[in-house]
């Protein structure tokens, strides 16, 4: 079972300091490059990191599924579809594999995906990643500061920016992940949560409220590892094919509304 929770890009004043928010976004900007250097950034129509959770609680069969899951992801037909929608320039993708604090490691390096060709290509690149990372904590906060820095200094410019973290529970050791959330979104990128089900069956709920932001950010779930194939489907299509996402509504003194909206069994 498949379910979204779309979250409203935050118009509550930044947990994260502003000046601390600025000198954040200032470290991740290429100011000392020079400007032949700068003039060679392509620009794309959707910067999107894919991250994908390595820790302890997730088995070498949890890994491999997802996975196989991204890889079967862009052989559909339908994912093609949503990189020609989402405009002509294309998508600059990646996979970063995390864990704890210490423990980030960029798999597959930023390639640009932009028709059937190029989306074959990078499944069979996915399908042939091994695992990189075995065992640690979960610290999400340090997955995000890594991921913002890869998007910050790829060589791409993207009209969006994205952040697809998946994962199967809380953070629980370093920065705490609400407030790379904020500066994230202060960068002009958006966080969108895949929450695995099978550890923690409120983990969507923390994801939600401490993980993901942006313009149109949402948190895709699923029961468990074997359903992650079909959610990260429909979440690659909503977010690279960027089709408008409802807001949910927001309390200043509660966060956001409870309550999800249902995926139909087939898909986007």
């Amino acid at each position: 079972m498949l379910s979204i929770r779309n979250g409203a890009a935050r118009r509550r004043a930044w947990r994260f300091p502003p000046a601390a928010a600025l000198a954040l976004a200032s470290a991740f900007l290429p100011w000392g490059a020079p400007a032949a250097e700068l003039a060679q950034e392509r620009i794309v129509d959707l910067e999107l990191m894919l991250a994908v959770d390595a820790s302890s609680s997730v088995s070498a069969e949890e890994f491999e599924l997802q996975i196989r899951g991204l890889a079967k992801a862009f052989r559909d037909p339908r994912v093609v579809q949503a990189i020609r929608a989402s405009g002509d320039l294309g998508v600059a993708v990646a996979l970063m594999q995390w864990s704890d604090d210490r423990k980030q490691v960029l798999a597959i390096d930023w390639t640009l995906v932009r028709d059937q060709e190029s989306a074959l290509a990078f499944s069979q690149a996915l399908a042939d990643t091994p695992r990189f990372l075995v065992g640690g904590g979960t610290a999400i906060g340090a997955a995000l500061e890594y991921a913002i820095g890869q998007l910050e200094r790829n060589g791409f410019v993207g009209r969006r920016k994205v952040i697809d973290v998946s994962g199967d529970g809380r953070a629980n050791q370093g920065a705490h992940p609400i407030h790379l959330r904020d500066s994230a979104v202060a960068l002009g990128i958006t966080i969108n949560g895949l929450a695995i089900l099978n550890e923690d069956p409120t983990v969507d709920s923390y994801y939600f409220a401490n993980v993901i932001g942006g313009t149109g950010a949402f948190v895709m779930t699923a029961n468990d590892y074997e359903a992650y194939a079909l959610a990260i489907l429909t979440k690659l299509i909503k977010e690279i094919a960027g089709a408008p996402i409802a807001a949910r509504p927001w309390d200043r003194r509660r966060g956001p509304a409870q309550g999800t909206a249902g995926v139909p069994a087939g898909g986007a």
